[in-house]
């Protein structure tokens, strides 16, 4: 009888104790006082860091570090909180390889940056450790104010609130708060059930209480909310899996990675949690390298991720892919998912499609790939799920499946604020409203001065005529191209320079048509 790694199905107990334990140590240990000091040692502390602006949060890297060389790890921990409550887990889980460690001038010049991320966490650590609570409430206002979700951005929000002396109610679906961080974090990264210490440090500033296992839509509504509190904040994160549109995917041995990761999070015996000895993880995100690393340090004997674009458009860092790699995950591209194949009612196939790129669209090719697997993982995004905001009372405004906002958080309902997961990713709206602003601009620009500044009727409509006729055709074609841009590339970043070519072309004809070479131009 098959046993350990060669168990067929899906099966617990694939490795001893000892190995278990081994596998999901911290992945990247903490610091020791000296290292600390050797590895600050090695920080330039540049003027306009590159590191500080490549920082999502804008933490003053420069000063922490400068802090934690001098012997100041408590400065060091408050200039991090200052910027971010939730300090110690970014140390953990930020993809700092992608960010500031890569911008960092030593990165640049050595190939070695200085380890950022594991300064953060030696200085939080110590505060955290040594129970140093930087902030104390203000004076009660004697306002009410409900949180509904204790993930990251309602934690952050409730201890900002709390600061200014609100009383705040935050409300949690799930037996535990954390989130995100306590759920969805692959537990090498998170270990000594980090995530909970770092709520009860974010609490205990005081003013916040927490009720769990109280859903939104369920045990209470909005509208409920609104009436009770004075304020509410949603930050419901992303309660939606995304489907992976393959015939089978409901067979036995097909689940969700985020439920998967959770589940692990919560175990209190490694060996009892049942693996695959072949696991396909489809998708090419954070989530599926976590579902796939942890896999194979549960036992299994093959584990594949299958994404459907190539290796430059992982969302999953290069470092993610590695660690992958050096795990014994096999990562293949440009192949989907057609069909999962079963035997028995269970799961026992996958059949992938290879897929192309053609003119703008992404494409099956036709050929088929068949790989054994008795578990497969969906990866392939989450989405926010509405309909727990659905209820008594006035419905709030979606924009492209997520919770609209403006520029400071607020919703379309009175008294009611989101942020998170939940609300519309504004990054690449503001990308596009910014190219079509531009554009916008000069094309409006361009009519002005051709109208303005010539006198003859025929000749300014001849004028005008081919600078609408110009002008609107940029205007129909640049949203189009910048789409198929985006799809062909997953960013924005060939859409600014095809932008920045047509802001030049603009300036040389505004050059050209300029009102003293006006007559010139029209009689070539």
């Amino acid at each position: 009888m098959a046993v350990g790694h060669f168990k067929e199905g899906i099966a617990g107990g694939r490795l001893s104790s000892e190995a278990y334990a081994d596998n999901f140590a911290d992945l990247h240990p903490p610091l020791d006082h000296h290292e600390a000091l050797v590895e600050s040692d090695r920080c330039y502390f540049c003027y306009d860091a590159p590191c500080m602006q490549a920082c999502p949060t804008s933490i003053d890297i420069p000063m922490f570090i400068r802090q934690i060389a001098t012997g100041n790890a408590l400065g060091s921990a408050k200039t991090i909180f200052d910027q971010n409550i939730l300090g110690g887990m970014c140390a953990r889980v930020c993809p700092t390889e992608t960010l500031c460690e890569e911008a960092c001038v030593r990165e640049t010049a050595e190939g070695k940056p200085v380890q950022i991320g594991r300064l953060q966490r030696y200085a939080t650590d110590v505060a955290m450790e040594e129970g140093k609570q930087f902030y104390s409430r203000a004076k009660s206002t004697g306002k009410k104010v409900a949180v509904v979700g204790a993930g990251p951005a309602g934690l952050a929000a409730a201890h900002r609130l709390a600061r200014h002396g609100h009383d705040v109610t935050l409300l949690e679906a799930r037996p535990k708060s954390g989130g995100l961080n306590e759920y969805g974090i692959a537990a090498y990264k998170s270990v000594d059930d980090f995530a909970q210490a770092e709520v009860d440090y974010v609490t205990a500033i005081g003013g916040i209480a927490i009720e769990n296992g109280k859903a939104l839509g369920r045990d209470y509504q909005l509208a409920d909310l609104t009436k009770k509190y004075d304020a509410v904040f949603l930050g419901m994160g992303l309660g939606g899996v995304n489907a992976l549109r393959a015939e089978g995917e409901e067979t036995d041995g097909v689940a969700n990675a985020v439920d998967f990761i959770a589940e692990l999070r919560q175990a209190s015996d490694l060996g009892s949690l049942p693996v695959g000895r072949r696991v396909v993880v489809i998708g090419g995100g954070m989530t599926a390298v976590d579902a796939a690393v942890q896999s194979k340090l549960l036992g299994a004997e093959e584990v594949t991720i299958c994404y459907r674009r190539g290796k430059e458009h992982m969302n999953a860092s290069e470092f993610e892919q590695d660690l992958a790699a050096a795990n014994g995950v096999t990562i293949r591209h440009w192949l989907q998912p057609k069909k999962v194949i079963a035997d028995g009612g269970k799961t026992v196939a996958v059949e992938l499609e290879y897929t192309t790129v053609r003119g703008d669209k992404l494409v099956g090719t036709g050929e088929t790939l068949r790989l054994a697997a008795d578990q497969v993982f969906k990866a392939i995004g989450q989405s926010f799920v509405p309909a727990a905001l659905n209820g008594s009372g006035q419905a709030i405004t979606l924009e492209n499946g997520r919770i609209k906002v403006d520029a400071e958080g607020r919703t379309s309902l009175a008294k009611v604020w989101a942020g998170g997961d939940c609300v519309v990713d504004g990054r690449e709206e503001v990308a596009a409203v910014a190219v079509g602003a531009g554009l916008g601009a000069s094309f409006a620009l361009t009519m002005i001065v051709a109208l303005d500044h010539l006198d003859h009727p025929a000749a300014a409509g001849a004028l005008a005529a081919l600078m609408q006729g110009g002008g609107f055709l940029l205007a129909a074609l640049a949203p189009w191209v910048t789409a198929l841009l985006h799809e062909r590339t997953g960013g924005f970043a060939a859409g600014w320079g095809m932008h920045l070519g047509i802001v030049a072309l603009v300036t040389a004809l505004t050059a050209r048509l300029a009102p003293h070479s006006y007559a010139r131009a029209l009689a070539g």
